[in-house]
């Protein structure tokens, strides 16, 4: 294919839109100032959890059809992606989730709560290695004739100087806030602790409306994900060793087998939050950037369906297809 196209960031959602234009034969360039193992989406929990995005719309039809790919992936063990079982727990009475439908999602019988947590629901969902699931997706790339290139923009004028193509895409997260620039975007930065798995097999999530802290414990084979916290405005990407100590804290209230569990690392990154995602074409020039960014904490859930719709963006722009 003559034309060449541009995708901004290796992150979950760059790399996952890079690969879909890849695998439907566009040639196609992920840019991006950090490898994907140092990028935000690397420290992200991960699982398939609406969370922190809008509007309504994109989401559902996005959520759904992602869910729909990781469930896909789980049978690929060198995907990083599994599907575990687990619940979701409320300290105050809730409704469930309008997504509870998606997973099969059911209310937890009383044994099944947690002490201090008055009502849940439990169901199965893909929890996943992010480190893992984006090697994954840098292999898919490659495979299918994608490249990657280490190069970090200042501003779009920058990258239209550079490479005055048919189409870009801005997938920079929290990136774009100056590359744009867009300063309706926002930091939200994330903190988790990896520890080794003492034996957990369920997730668990607090999902308290208005909680103080995010309380969440994702198993995977030898390690456990533990997080977090959500601190809107903070570009610090430093870990902090006193908030690590209080999400293992709160993590072991919950399962005392983690107070003891060996810490393998801590992991930090900036949700990339804005009040609703950006997804929509702007003409510069000769060239279309198509924006796809601001997915907060939804990026993994939201990735696939988000991707798909920006690969059949850019054929349309390309006119290779109606």
């Amino acid at each position: 294919m003559a034309d060449s196209v541009l995708v901004i960031g290796a992150g979950v959602m760059g790399l996952t839109t890079a690969v879909c234009l890849a695998e439907r034969g566009v040639d196609v360039e992920v840019v991006t100032g950090r490898e994907p193992a140092a990028t935000t989406s690397a420290a992200a929990g991960a699982m398939w959890d609406p969370y922190l995005v809008r509007p309504a719309g994109l989401v559902e039809r996005w959520s759904r059809d992602t869910l729909g790919a990781l469930t896909g992936l789980s049978d690929d063990e060198d995907s990083g992606v599994r599907l575990v079982e687990g619940t979701q727990q409320s300290r105050i009475p809730c409704d469930l989730p309008v997504w509870a439908p998606l997973v099969g999602a059911r209310q937890c019988t009383s044994d099944e709560l947690v002490p201090g947590f008055v009502t849940g629901w439990r169901y199965r969902a893909p929890v996943v290695d992010m480190p893992r699931y984006l090697a994954h997706l840098a292999r898919r790339l490659r495979d299918a004739g994608g490249r990657m290139r280490r190069h970090h923009y200042d501003t779009l004028a920058d990258v239209l100087r550079e490479r005055p193509g048919p189409v870009v895409v801005n997938c920079a997260g929290t990136g774009a806030r100056s590359l744009v620039p867009d300063p309706s975007l926002e930091p939200v930065r994330g903190q988790l602790v990896v520890v080794e798995n003492p034996g957990i097999r369920e997730f668990f999530c607090d999902d308290t409306p208005g909680a103080e802290s995010l309380v969440y414990i994702y198993p995977h084979v030898d390690t456990v994900v533990l997080g977090g916290t959500a601190e809107p405005g903070s570009w610090d990407t430093d870990p902090d060793g006193d908030t690590a100590r209080r999400i293992v804290q709160r993590c072991a209230e919950i399962d005392p087998r983690l107070a003891d569990a060996r810490v393998i690392e801590c992991r930090v990154g900036l949700r990339p939050a804005r009040p609703e995602i950006r997804f929509e074409e702007e003409r510069l020039g000769t060239t279309t950037v198509v924006h796809s960014y601001g997915h907060g904490g939804g990026g993994v859930t939201l990735s696939w369906g988000c991707g798909r719709e920006t690969a059949d963006t850019v054929l349309r722009l390309l006119s290779l297809t109606p």
